[in-house]
């Protein structure tokens, strides 16, 4: 094998020197900063969306706990809303009860002085009714001798 050789050794080792450091001021002076310079825009592209994507979590942060507050003081809101909707509400259900209970012993009283007009008025006409018909009866059976007057007056006997 050639590259074995003791004789080329130098030749080997001078152009192996050579293309190591040329290689090596090439990558040093043109690849190296290009790669640093693509990592660098690189890191601060990622450094900037970060920081977008903080600022939006932020923001949203923000905005959500609006939102909550929102939400809580329009709960409190509608609770207190409700409430006094239901006590309201209670008022005009007992005002309406007590209305409607008065119009009924209204009504019931004056049922009541009707019956008992009407059953004065009945108990009068029974009464006569009944006059009239003992006298009936007694003349069918064959009494005779007993008026109107007389049988009023039993009536009022019996009555007292």
């Amino acid at each position: 094998m050639p590259q074995l050789e003791v004789s080329t050794f130098s030749s080997q080792i001078f152009w192996l020197l050579i293309c190591f450091f040329s290689m090596m001021f090439i990558m040093a002076k043109f690849i190296i900063p290009r790669i640093a310079e693509v990592m660098e825009r690189r890191q601060s592209k990622i450094d900037g969306y970060l920081n977008k994507a903080n600022h939006f979590k932020q923001e949203a942060e923000e905005t959500l706990q609006k939102y909550q507050d929102a939400l809580s003081q329009a709960t409190l809101s509608a609770n207190q809303s409700l409430a006094n909707t239901k006590e309201e509400m209670n008022r005009f259900i007992s005002q309406k009860q007590s209305e409607l209970e008065t119009t009924l012993q209204k009504r019931i009283k004056e049922g009541e002085e009707t019956i008992n007009s009407e059953k004065e008025k009945a108990l009068k006409e029974v009464r006569g009714i009944s006059e009239k018909l003992a006298l009936d009866v007694i003349k069918k059976i064959g009494i005779t001798g007993i008026e109107s007057s007389d049988i009023k007056a039993t009536m009022k006997e019996l009555k007292d």
